[in-house]
């Protein structure tokens, strides 16, 4: 059974957990925008964590493609606050940190955090691993392909399932190296991969199971799924649940979403086959 050890509390994987999205961002591809006060937060923040989900997932830079570049001190003026405002309402919340910046991180730990996850996978911040090791946290490797503002402009790979495994397996050993034992990986759909790429993922996630490390599915309403259908990203709950059902059938441990009702019920139902 694979756990992972948040502030002392050990948090096992033997059913599939829930990560639920916070974005503070007023750009991203969803929500962005939608939290204008602190009240409009912790509603969120409250109805993810009633309806099932184990992790809060906290972003202040959107990584949505050709999203527009911040800097660390916006970063961390947008994030650190609303960090300290869920620990203080919601003391046994487990927060996991969206940011590339190691700075960033760190200053999110001392808030209150527990998590750090990571887009860049340690691609972006050179500092990133060695503060990883220091803090001993977990930490999502997630796999991108440039950066958020290039990402998408034509990616390219000979097999994306190799590449990505490979990535993740040279990671995962510079990690270890350092003593970080608590990781996860997430293969980033959408992240510089063409729909193609993202399905191709999909359907071989079972085997990055060889890698021993709980997986992260992010595919709540991106355009993998509402661009087929010819929809938009407020009308893709569906094709989310559908897709969050594959990535459970298929290894994923962990579910990043923006609806956390929906993917608990995916996740009781195929509860129900084992």
């Amino acid at each position: 059974m694979i756990t992972i050890n948040c502030k002392g509390k050990l948090i096992d994987f033997s059913t599939p957990r829930v990560l639920g999205i916070l974005n503070i961002t007023p750009d991203s591809f969803f929500d962005g925008g939608s939290y204008k006060n602190e009240t409009d937060i912790l509603t969120k923040v409250e109805k993810m964590l009633t309806e099932g989900a184990t992790f809060i997932d906290v972003g202040a830079y959107s990584s949505r493609p050709g999203a527009k570049h911040i800097s660390e001190e916006e970063e961390l003026q947008r994030i650190i606050p609303i960090i300290k405002l869920l620990v203080n309402h919601f003391p046994d919340i487990i927060i996991s940190v969206d940011t590339f910046r190691s700075n960033v991180a760190k200053e999110a730990i001392a808030a209150g955090a527990a998590i750090i996850n990571d887009i860049s996978g340690g691609k972006m911040d050179a500092n990133m691993f060695e503060t990883v090791a220091k803090l001993q946290v977990p930490y999502i490797i997630m796999h991108m392909l440039g950066t958020p503002q290039n990402m998408q402009k034509n990616p390219q790979y000979t097999d994306v399932t190799k590449e990505v495994i490979s990535f993740f397996a040279e990671q995962i050993f510079k990690l270890h190296q350092l003593k970080v034992n608590d990781i996860l990986i997430d293969v980033g759909f959408g992240f510089g991969k063409t729909i193609e790429h993202n399905y191709e993922l999909l359907k071989n996630l079972a085997l990055l199971k060889n890698l021993d490390a709980p997986i992260l599915a992010g595919i709540s309403r991106k355009s993998m799924l509402y661009k087929p259908l010819d929809l938009t990203p407020k009308t893709a709950l569906n094709a989310t649940t559908s897709a969050n059902t594959i990535a459970l059938l298929n290894g994923a441990t962990i579910l990043r979403v923006h609806d956390v009702k929906e993917a608990m019920e995916a996740i009781k139902i195929v509860g129900q086959l084992s």
